[in-house]
């Protein structure tokens, strides 16, 4: 008997032009009252801030927002002190999951209003965060709601779309690690939850073409593409359908690179490299993260050769997770093989 496990979702899911000025009509219908605190990134104060202020408070919200830096500590004691109803972000990657965290550590609900779609914490219950000192992200809730408005997000700057595209076409080898891991360790495996978010890696591959000309009809595909991928973890209880191998090696590379490139960048050239190990098509892959203008080597990340090698030989030990790496990894030799003859290293 497979053991039970709990299924949140979103309540509300919102993409449109010009949606961040109903973020205080959803909270209302959602039956959120009291007080707000809006979290605000780099890209919430200079895209939507004042859209989403004033939306909270023409609604009777008391809001607050943050006025205590940028570093994550302090952004988080400040939020926890204000002991708010409900807690809104308004920003990129970062100042989602740092919200996702308050408002979970708070009890209270929590709004997603992202102003890039980088990566799938834009909708998922997972959080990462370097307070947390893991090298992974953690469960915490979903979002009640998920603000995503589709103007704000043409605006950011496409390398940031870019890198959501690799997050979620890392769907492909995340949900054959899942599914290997069912198979050699009796793994619960979700196949509803698994072709949900295999289905979104490719519908973002069928539409490379119009993501990577920044058309707004791609930029949809990837915002609903991210939500589903949010709600494919919400499904499975845990991030097995979207995080692998692909993202252990980012993971190991986050803690091994002197200056890491963005996660789902680092996830992409992960996807291609573990793609060949899986034995599909690495090279489509690749194909399609170029046309979308990704980064598909070691030079376009930024990392040197060394540190994609070293971190292909440590991504087994991010987490115990079975994966396509096995329980005792790569040698350095097969990892330099791997990443040489996929192209990512030269």
């Amino acid at each position: 008997m497979l053991d039970p496990h709990d299924i949140e979702l979103p309540r509300k899911i919102l993409i449109g032009k010009n949606v961040v000025k109903n973020v205080g009509e959803v909270a209302k219908s959602l039956g959120l009252s009291g007080k707000a605190y809006v979290l605000l990134g780099k890209a919430g104060r200079n895209l939507a801030m004042n859209d989403v202020l004033n939306s909270l408070t023409t609604c009777g919200f008391d809001v607050i927002d943050n006025d205590a830096g940028d570093e994550e500590e302090e952004l988080l004691k400040h939020v926890l002190d204000a002991r708010p109803d409900f807690v809104v972000s308004v920003g990129g990657g970062t100042t989602i999951d740092l919200g996702k965290y308050a408002a979970f550590k708070l009890g209270v609900p929590f709004i997603s209003v992202p102003t890039t779609a980088s990566h799938d914490g834009i909708a998922s219950p997972m959080v990462s965060l370097k307070i947390l000192k893991t090298p992974y992200s953690i469960k915490a809730k979903p979002p009640v709601a998920i603000i995503a408005d589709v103007s704000v997000i043409m605006d950011a700057p496409h390398r940031l779309l870019a890198s959501g595209c690799g997050d979620i076409i890392a769907k492909l080898t995340a949900v054959r690690d899942w599914r290997l891991a069912h198979i050699l360790k009796n793994e619960y495996y979700g196949e509803y939850a698994a072709s949900l978010a295999e289905m979104s890696a490719k519908l973002v591959m069928k539409n490379a073409r119009l993501i990577g000309t920044h058309k707004e009809e791609g930029i949809r595909v990837v915002i609903e593409a991210l939500v589903s991928c949010g709600v494919a973890m919400c499904i499975a209880g845990s991030s097995r359908p979207c995080s692998g191998s692909e993202h252990m090696f980012s993971h190991a590379l986050d803690m091994i690179a002197p200056k890491p490139a963005l996660h789902g960048e680092q996830c992409g050239v992960g996807t291609i490299m573990m793609a060949y190990l899986h034995g599909i098509d690495w090279r489509g892959i690749r194909k399609v993260l170029k046309v979308i203008g990704a980064p598909t080597t070691a030079k376009e990340l930024g990392v040197e050769d060394e540190y994609i090698v070293r971190a292909l030989v440590e991504a087994h030990k991010i987490r115990p997770r079975y994966t396509i790496l096995g329980d005792t990894g790569l040698t350095w030799e097969a990892a330099e093989r791997l990443a040489r003859v996929t192209g990512v290293i030269e």
